[in-house]
C-alpha cells in the first residue's frame, strides 16, 4: 500500500476512533482488553480497507468492521466476567460526582449487559445512526431494527431504574 494510502488510513482512524473506542469499551470489561480489542478493530479494518467500496458510507462499514471483530472475540474469549460483577466496574468511568455522568455511566453498566446484538444496535442508535444503517450492519429489516430498539428503550429504561 502506497504512504498516501496509509495515511489517509490513519487519518480515517483518527477522525473515527470515538466509534472504535465506543464499541471496545461496551465488549471488554477491562482497560486491558479495551486496548487489545481496540488494536485488533484497527488491524481488521486495515485489513478490509482496501475492499471497502463506497457502497455504505465509511462509517457504516467501519461499525460492521468493529461489532464483528467485538463479538468474535467476544465469543471466542472462555473467560468473561459475570454481569453481576459489572456493578463494581462502571465506577471506574465516572470521572467526577456529577448526577449526568453517574447516569452515563450507568448506562454503560446496564448496556454491557445486554446480549451482543442488542448491544450493538444500542450503540449504533446513540451514536445517531439511522435505523437503515443500523439494519443493515446487523442484516436485519429496517422495521426490525426500530422494533428492536424500541424494545430496548424499555429494557434499559428499567435496568437503569432498577440501578438507580
Amino acid at each position: 500500500m502506497s504512504s498516501t494510502r496509509e495515511k489517509e488510513f490513519a487519518q480515517l482512524i483518527k477522525d473515527n476512533q470515538g466509534l472504535i473506542i465506543k464499541v471496545s469499551r461496551l465488549y471488554t470489561n477491562s482497560l486491558e482488553d479495551e486496548e487489545d480489542l481496540f488494536q485488533e478493530i484497527v488491524l481488521q479494518l486495515w485489513r478490509s480497507y482496501d475492499s471497502f467500496k463506497g457502497n455504505s458510507k465509511i462509517s457504516t462499514w467501519m461499525y460492521r468492521v468493529a461489532l464483528n471483530t467485538a463479538i468474535t472475540l467476544f465469543r471466542k474469549k472462555s473467560k468473561s466476567l459475570p454481569t453481576n460483577e459489572l456493578d463494581i466496574n462502571h465506577r471506574d468511568f465516572i470521572e467526577d460526582d456529577d448526577d449526568k455522568q453517574q447516569q452515563v455511566s450507568l448506562l454503560y453498566t446496564v448496556i454491557k449487559t445486554l446480549p451482543n446484538v442488542e448491544r450493538a444496535i444500542v450503540t449504533m442508535y446513540l451514536d445517531d445512526l439511522p435505523y437503515k444503517d443500523i439494519a443493515e450492519n446487523l442484516g436485519i429489516t429496517e422495521v426490525n431494527a426500530r422494533v428492536k430498539m424500541n424494545r430496548l428503550k424499555k429494557t434499559l429504561k428499567e435496568q437503569m431504574e432498577k440501578y438507580a
